[in-house]
């Protein structure tokens, strides 16, 4: 049943005393708002470690709340909000990928997806909605004689028989699909339909355009404080799940005026579009909370801030934004003009000490931000260690409003209440996430220890099947154990094939029909392809290549290595004839137009020696490399068997030459 509200009457001010002494009553159960944030990376806020995006409300929020440096969401949104709203993991409820808002089909057992001859295991196919007989959390707070709503991305099924409604929200406001703001625009008007078939041409739903301009996240925050002034005097569980701060990378100008005129420092955030997003969605979180302060309810309400899965650190490249300029007259040409003006080819934000991002097993894509308040319960401005995931939210909410676990609903979630309210710690719990397509995988934490098993090849991304890291002392899963701890990725290797187990998942098996790639004759481009020589000659020698200088300054120039600064070039060469010599390295970034007149150089050192020569040298790009030059010593040359460009999240772009003949 959905609910329509009246406006009220009276100002949010002229309610409050009466409100504090309802929200007072002994037995009087606390109030949810589930503040969910779409896209938001660990660093993508000022109490996060951002010095360029402002979020004072979120800021302040945290000095209130328990914050957790330990929190997992899926990487991509679907699965994520599947296991918040089940407390299941993902390989129960079986949506694995962004499949919200593909056309549905009817529900049964899982089954392997169609695979080709190339394909070395057979993957699971994603579900694209609920499970109908699932008990959602909303449904869990409903039958405890909670009034529920959800506004904003829902992203859990296209059709109607899926919808938030559907899964024990009295009342919605939500149109689909939405894989982003609705109909792809964050201003009004939007034109959703209120019936017919969900379709990319033709959004239904319920939401209902505001003046013209009005940001859909302003009117989310409009929404949310007339339904909690409404019921203030009951409890409530009220899922707000923003639309920022994911694509389309729209926002408002003023505010994205104002970020481009900042400082920023290029191993930071800098990006102004994407800061202008996050600065709207704060806004709105504060607004939210403001009312709660002026209802009186604050103190008898449990706040979770959370986001459903890493920063996105890699849409919005130069392929990505010609094709969406392609044509003028196009709905996707507005936006992404105002973004390459002010933010150029950047990608939308950067997660600073971590490898990775949306869609990606690495930290990048799976740490997000969390904070709790409850006042009187929760310790204020308090920081917690303790490893969480997504599906822990569904019995720690209802272990903090006691709730009984619903009957015939399997939770695989474990409750953190005792670390809210009583400063449980530890690190010690195993937190899975399984996401197999794109070159993912599962991966499995245990205290600092963390594995990743992958189903697909990608030598360009990362090495093998399997990686391991220890994250305490390698945060940005720089360095591989695996090949040196066997017995440790044993050991985890068991976890992963219990948590199958476990949760009746169907996992990825060897493809019988499986048949190797050959590459021997299939790659026609020259072992050089990719380098351009200037003012020197290329010629092929046994086991590499001799660079011969035809000029004053011979280098090898390249454009095809596009990483954010710094880094790092690993080169094997030596010199003519067992030479010494000195060479060097010059890059231009994409935010320039020429290469400077004087700096951004490094040089290197080649020893006299006959024998290939490994060099490591660490080149500090500041931003977004455009052209590199390896510059060669002018009067003899270089002999080169390999060059390998890297960049801090382990991007490799490499030549071999050591078969060049």
């Amino acid at each position: 049943m959905r609910l329509r509200y009246a406006l009220l009457l009276l100002p949010i001010v002229g309610l409050a005393c009466l409100s504090a002494r309802a929200n007072a009553e002994p037995g009087r159960p606390p109030n949810i708002i589930l503040f969910l944030v779409d896209d938001m990376g660990w660093t993508d806020g000022g109490v996060f470690g951002s010095e360029y995006y402002e979020t004072p409300n979120i800021d302040a929020f945290a000095k209130q709340a328990m914050r957790f440096t330990n929190a997992y969401a899926h990487p991509l949104c679907s699965p994520s909000r599947a296991s918040i709203m089940t407390g299941q993991e993902e390989s129960r409820h079986g949506i694995l990928s962004a499949h919200g808002h593909v056309e549905p089909e009817p529900w049964g057992k899982q089954v392997y997806q169609p695979a080709t001859s190339q394909d070395e295991y057979l993957l699971t196919k994603s579900r694209t909605y609920l499970n109908p007989d699932a008990t959602t959390l909303a449904e869990a707070f409903l039958g405890a004689g909670y009034r529920t709503a959800h506004m904003g991305k829902w992203h859990l099924g296209l059709t109607q028989e899926h919808w938030p409604g559907q899964h024990g929200f009295e009342f919605t406001f939500h149109s689909a699909p939405d894989t982003g703001p609705p109909a792809s625009t964050y201003f009004s008007p939007h034109g959703i339909h209120p019936d017919g078939k969900p379709s990319g041409d033709h959004c239904v739903g319920n939401i209902v355009d505001g003046p013209e301009g009005e940001h859909i996240d302003d009117r989310l925050g409009t929404e949310a404080i007339k339904y909690i002034t409404e019921h203030q005097d009951e409890p409530f569980y009220l899922n707000l799940w923003m639309y920022d701060c994911h694509g389309p990378w729209e926002a408002k100008l003023d505010l994205i005026q104002k970020f481009a005129k900042k400082e920023s420092k290029p191993d930071g955030h800098t990006n102004p579009v994407y800061g202008a997003m996050l600065k709207t969605m704060d806004d709105n979180f504060g607004r939210v909370m403001t009312a709660l302060d002026q209802l009186g309810i604050a103190d008898n309400t449990i706040v979770v801030f959370f986001s459903d899965n890493g920063g996105n650190v890699k849409s919005m490249g130069a392929s990505e934004q010609k094709r969406k300029m392609a044509n003028p007259k196009s709905k996707t040409y507005g936006y992404t003009k105002i973004y390459n003006d002010f933010a150029g080819l950047q990608h939308p934000t950067k997660n600073l000490g971590l490898r990775g991002g949306k869609s990606d097993l690495y930290e990048g894509g799976e740490r997000v931000p969390l904070m709790v308040r409850w006042p009187e319960h929760i310790p204020a401005g308090s920081v917690s260690d303790a490893v969480v995931n997504n599906i822990d939210l569904y019995p720690t909410l209802l272990e903090l409003t006691g709730q009984p676990e619903p009957d015939n609903h399997i939770i695989d979630g474990e409750s953190f209440a005792k670390v809210l309210t009583e400063g449980a710690g530890g690190n010690q719990r195993t937190s899975v996430t399984y996401f197999p397509y794109h070159g993912g995988g599962i991966s499995v934490r245990v205290g600092d220890w963390k594995l990743i098993r992958r189903y697909t090849r990608r030598p360009d991304q990362y090495e093998g099947l399997v990686e391991l890291f220890n994250l305490k002392d390698d945060l940005g899963e720089s360095r591989n154990l695996a090949a040196e701890m066997p017995e440790k990725v044993a050991e985890l290797g068991k976890l992963i094939d219990a948590h199958f187990e476990k949760t009746g998942g169907l996992p990825p098996k060897p493809n019988p029909d499986f048949q190797q790639r050959t590459t021997a004759t299939t790659n026609p481009k020259s072992p050089t392809s990719g380098l351009v020589a200037k003012q020197c000659r290329i010629d092929p020698i046994e086991g590499g290549i001799r660079v011969v200088p035809q000029g004053g300054q011979p280098f090898l120039g390249t454009a095809q290595v596009q990483f954010e600064g710094p880094i790092t070039l690993h080169l094997q060469a030596r010199g003519v004839d067992g030479k010494s010599g000195t060479g060097r390295v010059q890059w231009r970034t994409q935010e320039q137009a020429e290469f400077p007149a004087t700096g951004q150089t490094v040089g290197f050192d080649i020893s006299e020696s006959t024998t290939w020569q490994d060099i490591t040298v660490q080149v500090p790009v500041e931003g977004r490399s455009a052209l590199l030059r390896l510059h060669v010593p002018a009067s003899d040359g270089l002999d080169i068997r390999s060059i390998s460009w890297k960049s801090q999240d382990e991007k490799m772009v490499q030549w071999d030459f050591s078969t060049a003949q």
